[in-house]
C-alpha cells in the first residue's frame, strides 16, 4: 500500500531533533531549528560560541536563550526547544552531546540529527597549510560528525517507531574546481561527503543519512564588492538565505524522504562559481 498523498502540516510531530552549530541568528543552524520546530519536532540547539568569537564576524550579540526563543516563536504546540554548549573536538564530547540532547527532550532518544557545525578559517592554499591546520579541520568537520553519528545510531530505536534521519552539511569541494584557497576545510568536508555512501549502508534500514551542500549562503561573512561579486554568480542575482537550504534539510528529516539515503545533494540555485 502506498502512503497517502495528503501532506501532514506537522510531519515531525512528536519527534526529537538535535541541530548542531545553531548559535547565530544569521546562520543555517538556526534556520533549520526553526523549520524543524515549525514542523512539530522538539529541538535541541547545540552551540559553541568560542568558535564564533574567533571568526571575523564574531559571536552573535544575542545569547543562546534569545536564539532559542526565536525558535519557540514558530514551534508547533507541544514542541520543546532546549539548548546547550559543547566543544565537539574532544573524543567523548559527541556522545555526551547526544545523551544531553536526548535527556533535555524527554530522555527517549533522538529521531533526527542535523550536523551543521563546522570549523571555518585557519586555512589557506596548499603551500601554506600545515599538520596543525589539517588536524583541526579534521577534528571538527569530519571526526566529530562521525562520532555524533555513531552515538546517534547506538540510541534505542523501537521497531515500530519512525526511522532515524541524519543530515550532514558539506560544501562545494566536489563542484567545478573545488576550493583551492581552503584546502584543509575542503579536504575535511570532502571526506564527510564521501562517508555518507558508506554510512548509508551501515545504518540501513533503521536510519537514513544524506549530505547537503548549501552553496554560498548569506550568513554575514562577506560585504561590499565581494558580496556583490558572489551574488552576480547566481542566475537570479541573489545569495541564498539561510532558510533556502533549511527547507531542503528539513524535508530530508521527514517521512517523505524515506527513499533517499547516501546522497550528496547540492542546493546552489545554479551557482556559476566563475563568470
Amino acid at each position: 500500500m502506498t502512503s497517502s498523498p495528503r501532506r501532514d502540516p506537522l510531519p515531525l510531530r512528536g519527534r526529537t531533533a538535535l541541530v548542531t552549530g545553531a548559535s547565530r541568528r544569521a546562520g543555517i543552524g538556526l534556520a533549520v531549528a526553526r523549520r524543524l520546530a515549525a514542523y512539530g519536532a522538539s529541538v535541541y540547539m547545540h552551540h559553541h560560541r568560542p568558535h564564533d568569537s574567533a571568526q571575523p564576524w564574531g559571536s552573535d550579540p544575542d545569547e543562546p536563550e534569545a536564539l532559542a526563543d526565536a525558535v519557540r516563536l514558530v514551534a508547533a504546540p507541544g514542541a520543546t526547544v532546549a539548548h546547550g554548549p559543547g566543544d565537539l573536538t574532544a573524543a567523548g564530547a559527541p556522545s555526551r552531546l547526544i545523551a544531553e540532547a536526548s535527556e533535555a527532550l524527554g530522555g527517549n532518544g533522538l529521531d533526527i540529527l542535523v550536523a551543521n557545525h563546522a570549523l571555518s578559517g585557519s586555512d589557506g592554499p596548499l603551500e601554506t597549510v600545515d599538520a596543525e591546520m589539517l588536524d583541526a579541520h579534521w577534528a571538527v568537520n569530519t571526526r566529530s560528525v562521525i562520532l555524533l553519528i555513531q552515538a546517534f545510531a547506538r540510541l534505542p530505536r523501537p521497531d515500530d517507531g519512525p526511522a532515524g534521519r541524519i543530515v550532514v552539511m558539506t560544501s562545494g569541494q566536489d563542484v567545478r574546481g573545488g576550493m583551492p584557497e581552503e584546502v584543509c576545510y575542503s579536504l575535511a568536508k570532502g571526506a564527510l561527503a564521501s562517508s555518507v555512501r558508506t554510512l548509508a549502508t551501515a545504518l540501513a534500514p533503521r536510519i537514513t543519512i544524506n549530505a547537503v551542500n548549501p552553496g554560498p549562503v548569506d550568513t554575514g561573512y562577506l560585504h561590499g564588492e565581494e558580496h556583490a561579486a558572489v551574488a552576480a554568480l547566481f542566475p537570479g542575482g541573489r545569495w541564498a538565505t539561510p532558510d533556502d537550504p533549511a527547507r531542503l534539510v528539513s524535508w530530508l528529516t521527514t517521512d517523505e524522504s524515506a527513499w533517499i539515503t547516501g546522497e550528496v545533494i547540492n542546493s546552489e540555485n545554479g551557482f556559476a562559481r566563475s563568470l
